[in-house]
């Protein structure tokens, strides 16, 4: 049975939400391998809305298993409020329908405090944009093998040793900041307090899913942000804290790479972005602001307004190299409706010479100049197409155009937030 990795191939907000939701059908259990709470996952069921952040998008299907990998950092605090939300929207969730890796890093308040202090003392220039919820701290203390974990708060020696073994890197830092010392008893007191609503849900992931490998079971592998966020691959430093790339679905599940069978590649019929960082094909017009008001491009997790621009072809073609896309799924192609022309970029001329990726030297990615291809627009509607008849020649060329642009072919096409407003063309889960 073909094992299926979700991944963004923009910045992230490209819709992976109702795309994983949709996928989880066909899936029995879907995994999030990456990120934290800083994630933002809208899913628009039969008209209700459920936004997701920590929660895997599948948890609003019965009868699945949600699993939160390794690789996520997460604040337990944060997901105890969100599965509350959940279930006073009438989902069920229980251990028998949710998991936690059992070594999963935790975010704690110290974290959040640490990421908004430091983008707080940050000029202009270097501020980052990052959403201030302590996911780049945590995963600091990961790699500084300083983080507590979901295991560490069943034993109170462990969790007590963990505790200061972080205080004597995190307290000097706070000194720097001007941020007084952490207060060891209250945050003690609070893991003691949450510990209990987490620990009911902690598993050995890697040997669950190694077991439901070996007996067939259809595992979907969910990823947060966008390929272009990716720590290694992303617009660095502007970037996220974790590899965002499908590579990252084995890592952080403790699944090897063989378990990966399809890669599905989630691209916004525009582009945008949330933050900082370069953006070749960023508008500054009317055109930019039609789609902002059209696309509701606003984030998921902070409110904030998204940045627009045409169609990026260089740079998803890149990201489908990095993270072996084998069919994309392009989204949101009605906030397309009406344009009389369409833009898409092919790739950039820097310092006179043509190229068709983008270089990772951040100062020749601020000195990119977009290389456009025009097309024809459309003016009928595409809103709700749930088939390639229902949509408009103009709409049909603009996909298969970039399908020929980007090298890699279309599997699916969503068409509105609703769940069933999607073309298929090809089942990723197909054995």
């Amino acid at each position: 049975m073909a094992n299926v990795v979700v991944v963004g191939a923009q910045w992230g907000d490209e819709g992976k939400g109702k795309i994983v939701d949709w996928l989880s059908s066909r899936a029995d259990v879907i995994c999030r391998f990456q990120g934290g709470h800083n994630a933002g996952h809208t899913l628009v069921v039969d008209g209700t809305v459920y936004k997701l952040h920590a929660l895997p998008s599948g948890v609003v299907r019965p009868g699945k298993l949600s699993v939160i990998g390794n690789g996520v950092v997460l604040d337990p605090w944060h997901l105890v409020k969100e599965i509350e939300t959940i279930r006073a929207q009438g989902v069920e969730i229980s251990p028998e329908t949710l998991m936690i890796a059992e070594n999963t890093p935790l975010i704690l308040p110290i974290h959040g405090e640490l990421d908004r202090a430091r983008e707080e003392a940050a000029s202009k220039d270097t501020k980052i944009g990052t959403t201030g919820r302590g996911i780049g701290p945590c995963y600091e203390d990961k790699v500084g093998r300083r983080a507590i974990r979901v295991a560490d708060l069943a034993d109170a020696a462990t969790l007590e040793a963990r505790v200061d073994r972080a205080l004597q890197h995190h307290d000097p830092l706070r000194k720097g900041l001007g941020i007084a010392p952490v207060d060891r008893a209250a945050l003690m007191a609070a893991l003691k307090e949450i510990a209990p609503k987490v620990l009911e849900y902690a598993a050995p992931v890697w040997k669950v899913l190694s077991e439901k490998r070996k007996a067939g079971t259809r595992i979907l592998f969910e990823g947060a942000q966008g390929a272009l966020l990716d720590i290694d691959f992303g617009t660095y430093p502007f970037v996220t804290s974790s590899n965002v790339i499908a590579g990252q679905a084995a890592a952080g599940t403790g699944m090897g790479p063989g378990a990966i069978d399809y890669v599905l590649g989630i691209v916004k019929a525009y582009t945008t972005r949330v933050g900082e960082g370069p953006f070749p094909s960023e508008l500054f017009d009317a055109d930019g602001d039609r789609l902002g008001e059209r696309g509701h491009e606003f984030g998921t997790t902070t409110g904030r307004k998204r940045r627009c621009g045409w169609f990026d072809a260089a740079l998803v073609r890149q990201t489908c190299a990095t993270s072996g896309v084998h069919g994309i799924s392009l989204t949101k192609l009605d906030v397309l409706d009406g344009f009389e022309t369409l833009k898409i970029c092919v790739g950039y001329e820097l310092d006179g010479k043509r190229l068709d990726y983008l270089p990772f030297a951040s100062e020749q990615q601020a000195r990119c100049v977009p290389v456009y291809e025009e097309l024809e627009g459309w003016s009928e509607s595409t809103e709700g197409a749930r088939s390639w008849a229902d949509l408009p020649g103009a709409a049909v060329k603009y996909v298969r155009r970039i399908e020929e642009l980007i090298g890699c072919p279309v599997a699916l096409l969503s068409t509105s937030p609703e769940r069933d407003d999607t073309i298929l063309v090809t089942d990723p889960f197909a054995d």
